[in-house]
């Protein structure tokens, strides 16, 4: 029964981070999504090879899966909390069912 609650607190630990992860990553994201709209660095060559506009695309891109895990990190959280939460409730009724034998 101990090891339950050491894997409850573990995965709502874990979930509790992973929950957090979008806090870390919402400015550097912004960021990076703004860098895809001013490639100057790129200069004429840029332009010349239409690099500017395939880059552009491929940071878009980039930007819309990292959003898109952030809604798959966030779900992932949740269902941990979920199972730490099953394991927590499972630990009580091992308890109590022991305790019952008990007499």
């Amino acid at each position: 029964m101990a090891d339950l609650k050491k894997d409850a607190e573990a995965l709502h630990k874990a979930a509790s981070a992973l929950g957090k992860v979008d806090h870390h990553t919402t400015k550097p994201l912004h960021d990076f999504k703004a860098a895809s709209h001013d490639l100057s660095a790129f200069g004429v060559l840029g332009t010349l090879m239409s690099a500017k506009d395939d880059i552009q695309d491929g940071m878009d891109t980039i930007a819309k899966l990292t959003k898109d895990l952030h809604k798959e990190w966030e779900a992932e959280a949740k269902f941990m909390d979920d199972v730490s939460d099953a394991f927590d409730l499972l630990d009580v009724l091992l308890s109590a069912a022991a305790r019952a034998k008990k007499g």
